[in-house]
């Protein structure tokens, strides 16, 4: 279909580059033991299949496989994608399946999934697209399987969004982490939703919410159960 949105135009620009790739972990401060904890809070078992969706660096991936049957990896990055098998090879970890694809595009053909993932990567989706996506999993997964969305999730008045906007920008260009031009563009290029859409969202797509929770007005994440 010619309207079908192109995933890979225009995402994921800043991970292309394999010396940033490398340095990802790093600036997002990522934690293995973290990941591990959240292997542990979702449930995952050692017969269990999971998919997660923007994998990245892979390290929720490498964890997850450590407890899990098998663990299908996918991002749109291929040089992230390149990093993250590489430091599963270095680890020893077989049961990972690496997949060049996203949300739109990715087609699985294993046993259907206990648990999908993914983490701060959903808000590449504009909304209409973001319905589709979670349809699609939908699919993917078993009757009562579980999601887990953690991303970039408003959920102050939309009277007060521009003011929360420019303090998030300023705390997150204070910590280092960005500079001003480029967490302006993450903020302006991107597709960040409102948690109240989202609700609605997963629920006319097949899911029931079993826990939201909001850290701040602008993260949040969401346990979600498939209902049949």
């Amino acid at each position: 279909m010619s309207f079908y949105y192109d995933e890979y135009k225009g995402l994921a620009t800043d991970f292309h580059d394999p010396d940033r790739v490398a340095n990802y972990d790093a600036q997002q401060g990522t934690k293995i033991e973290e990941e591990r904890q959240l292997v542990q809070e979702l449930g995952i078992q050692s017969d269990s299949v999971v998919i997660e969706f923007g994998s990245g660096t892979g390290a929720f991936s490498r964890a997850a496989s450590e407890v899990a049957k098998t663990v299908y990896s996918i991002d749109i990055s291929k040089a992230m994608l390149a990093h993250s098998s590489k430091l599963a090879e270095s680890a020893g970890i077989t049961n990972i399946k690496f997949h060049n694809a996203g949300f739109l595009t990715y087609q699985h053909q294993g046993l259907l999934a206990d648990f999908v993932v993914t983490k701060f990567a959903f808000h590449h989706l504009p909304d209409f697209w973001k319905a589709v996506a979670l349809q699609r999993i939908c699919t993917f997964m078993k009757p009562k399987g579980i999601f887990y969305l953690e991303d970039v999730i408003f959920s102050m008045e939309v009277s007060d969004s521009f003011k929360t906007i420019d303090d998030w920008i300023e705390i997150m260009v204070g910590s280092g982490s960005f500079s001003q031009v480029d967490f302006e563009g993450h903020v302006r290029d991107e597709h960040s939703t409102f948690d109240w859409i989202l609700d609605d969202m997963f629920y006319r797509t097949g899911y029931t919410i079993i826990q939201k929770r909001v850290s701040a007005p602008t993260y949040a994440n969401y346990l979600a159960r498939k209902r049949v």
